[in-house]
């Protein structure tokens, strides 16, 4: 809980420093952010803002009423403490970077941080999905003969879709290093670039 409200909490001052927002946007932008997995409710979006509030993050302005209620709407905007936490969190590079649950938001924000960064990043989510890819790989080939042929099936789908976000990354770092900056194939399919279909670490 505590990851997820900081994973929040950046995909938050990211998108407020395009401009300010109120509730109903941010969460909307940010549930386009997490994709159709993960959709995220109100009861997980405001106890994040109020804590960014106390932490002077972001800060609270009354726009215009609205010709329905007529009541006026909070807008949320980001403050000059909350502009250098964003940089700070997104300069870090380390395991939390790379992870399921982190890197589809940084991986958002990737223009707002230089090439080293983004490399760094690149590479160590690449190298961990490629150390989930050798054991999965190698735990199939013993449990095939134990399972069923459907749960042999969502095994190898598990480890088709690390295969392939394997491959964009490769991609996404050699056009890194030849560029400068990004110009990335198409994502692992539709919905997410971290999608991976049933998650293979489920079969560790």
């Amino acid at each position: 809980m505590a990851r997820r409200a900081e994973t929040i909490e950046l995909a938050v001052l990211g998108l407020l420093h395009e401009g300010p927002m109120h509730g109903y946007e941010l969460r909307k932008r940010l549930n386009l952010m997490l994709g159709w997995g993960r959709v995220l409710s109100y009861g997980s979006l405001y106890p994040t803002l109020k804590k960014m509030l106390r932490g002077a993050l972001i800060e609270e302005t009354t726009a215009t009423v609205t010709p329905v209620t007529r009541r006026p709407r909070i807008v949320y905007q980001v403050t000059e403490a909350g502009h250098r936490e964003f940089e700070r969190l997104m300069s870090e590079v380390g395991p939390t970077a790379w992870e399921d649950d982190t890197f589809d938001i940084r991986f958002a924000f990737f223009g707002r941080t230089d090439m080293e960064i983004r490399l760094r990043v690149l590479e160590g989510r690449r190298t961990r999905l490629q150390e989930r890819l050798e054991r999965v790989q190698n735990q199939l080939a013993l449990t095939q003969k134990e399972v069923d042929q459907y749960a042999a099936e969502l095994q190898r789908h598990g480890v088709e879709s690390v295969e392939r976000e394997v491959r964009w990354l490769s991609d996404l770092i050699n056009a890194e290093r030849t560029h400068g900056s990004p110009a990335p194939p198409a994502p692992p399919d539709e919905s997410s670039p971290t999608a991976t279909g049933p998650s293979a670490d489920q079969h560790k």
